[in-house]
């Protein structure tokens, strides 16, 4: 399970093992692996280390040292670095020192002048064994150098930096991006919030984003994830708290999860779920929640609602009833709301029931919100975000730039567990609980539909015994394994997600063997 820490935590953790060791030892682990993770992106990006041209983005935070520290490393190696101080007066001393003795130099930030390009040009075909040293002639600012660089590390803010770029230090990551420069963030894109994963402003977008100790919120959670490129975690030695504050599963984790039957199962044992779903007007809605239900670990599927015969033709096996959720017959949890419309009282006697609940889509809207929290057994909710801002009073936009956020607040609004769907779905619980991000969702999975397979497949993962933070989370990934089996990088139908749920189980079932 890939897990991650708070500022706060991750602070305290790094003073406590500071406390430990030597002065600036944990500083020289962190730039050791950065330095290593560089290399790495050199010999691929430039074929070779020596000779290449690395440009340091340097601010005021111990990020900037361990830039710093790790520039010196590939300095030593053989290639030219030069740094760009953005505050000259608060760099890290001994980490420039460290650069400046290994042959290092630094760079104004301000924009070169036309001399300074002249010079850069002149450099740009000196001979390969030349590059290593060529920036300590560039005189003037940091753009030629960063228009030449092979690679630009991110070392302008630390991971307690709030609010976007400063204007000189958003004017050159956008230059970084423009360039042809691989660009590495040095423990998290500088610009986006490490605990939230907002991105308030202007932000660093990085290629390869360099981490110390354990993952970040951010590095997990849109929009800040896609600023972050690919992610290496480097292992520093901290300690940190069992329980993590952001989660993220992977085949192991979900496969430990998955309900299998045993020798003495049979439909019933292996849980039923209710499905309360459809309408004249979106009979389909009913179709697909039942594609997913049957497909997610419960032994049998009932059907309730006006899309009876739409259902029946398409899965004779479901048991379809044409009285209301109260007199359907036994349930072990119920899925409620897609394609509803206005059936309100089907919404009510769902939610009175005694069994787990998951509210989708219109249910969610036609549910009273102290019946919500009124019930004594466990409710998953399932919005997108713009059926998360109509509940939360808020635009879309707000949810979107703040989904962890919104997924806590929703989840403590209605004491119910949350899973938040889009580009990165959020599953939260109530109280200040466990929150989990999904890794394995795809774009292919905006289309229509796609939400009711969701809905029947967790809900489905809720009657076969699994509590809400886990059926959201295994629902989740399942379907977005699913959705990247389905599409195979073209586009796919809600259909398609749910008939490919079985060959994602099983890849996952497969990985864990």
């Amino acid at each position: 399970m890939r897990t991650a820490y708070t500022v706060e935590t991750v602070r305290t953790a790094e003073r406590e093992l500071m406390a430990r060791l030597p002065e600036g030892a944990l500083m020289q682990r962190a730039a050791a692996g950065l330095a290593a993770a560089c290399a790495d992106l050199l010999n691929r990006a430039a074929g070779r280390v020596y000779g290449s041209r690395v440009v340091l983005l340097i601010g005021s935070g111990d990020n900037g040292g361990d830039a710093l520290y790790a520039g010196a490393r590939l300095a030593r190696r053989g290639a030219g670095v030069a740094a760009v101080l953005l505050a000259p007066e608060r760099t890290h001393a001994a980490g420039l020192a460290a650069l400046l003795r290994a042959g290092g130099t630094t760079l104004s930030p301000e924009a070169a002048d036309a001399q300074a390009h002249a010079d850069a040009d002149a450099h740009a075909h000196a001979d390969a064994d030349a590059h290593a040293h060529a920036d300590a002639h560039v005189g003037g600012g940091a753009d030629a150098a960063i228009r030449r660089a092979h690679l630009v590390v991110d070392g302008i803010v630390g991971i307690g930096g709030k609010g976007g770029l400063r204007p000189e230090a958003a004017r050159l990551a956008r230059l970084a991006d423009d360039s042809r420069a691989a660009v590495v963030a040095v423990d998290l894109p500088s610009g986006v919030d490490a605990d939230t994963g907002e991105v308030p402003g202007a932000a660093v977008r990085a290629d390869l984003t360099v981490t110390f100790g354990t993952h970040k919120p951010a590095l997990l959670i849109d929009p800040a994830r896609e600023y972050a490129g690919s992610v290496r975690l480097v292992d520093i030695g901290l300690d940190l708290p069992e329980e993590a504050d952001l989660e993220a599963l992977h085949h192991a984790d979900v496969a430990a999860r998955l309900p299998v039957p045993g020798a003495e199962s049979d439909k019933y044992r292996r849980g039923v779920v209710g499905i309360a779903a459809g309408s004249a007007r979106y009979p389909g809605a009913a179709v697909l929640a039942v594609s997913g239900a049957l497909r997610g670990g419960a032994g049998a599927v009932r059907y309730v609602g006006p899309a009876g015969d739409a259902v029946i033709a398409r899965f004779p096996e479901t048991l379809v009833s044409d009285k209301g959720p109260r007199e359907a017959g036994r349930v072990q949890a119920w899925v409620v709301g897609p394609g509803a419309g206005d059936d309100a009282s089907s919404v009510a006697e769902v939610l009175a029931s005694d069994v787990p609940v998951l509210i989708d889509a219109d249910g969610l809207r036609l549910a009273d919100r102290d019946a919500v929290r009124g019930r004594t057994a466990p409710t998953l909710m399932t919005p997108h975000a713009g059926e998360a801002a109509a509940l939360l009073g808020v635009d879309r936009e707000q949810v979107e730039r703040s989904r962890l956020s919104s997924a806590r607040e929703l989840a403590a609004l209605y004491g119910a567990t949350v899973l938040l769907k889009g580009s990165t779905t959020v599953v939260a619980e109530p109280g200040g609980g466990a929150v989990r991000a999904n890794p394995t969702g795809t774009p292919w999975l905006a289309t229509a539909g796609s939400g009711d397979v969701l809905s029947g497949l967790a809900g489905s993962l809720l009657a076969a015994g699994l509590p809400p933070l886990d059926a959201g989370s295994v629902g989740a990934y399942l379907h977005g394994l699913a959705g990247r089996f389905a599409a195979h990088g073209a586009p796919a139908g809600a259909h398609d997600v749910a008939e490919a749920i079985p060959a994602a189980w099983r890849d996952v079932r497969d990985a864990d063997a």
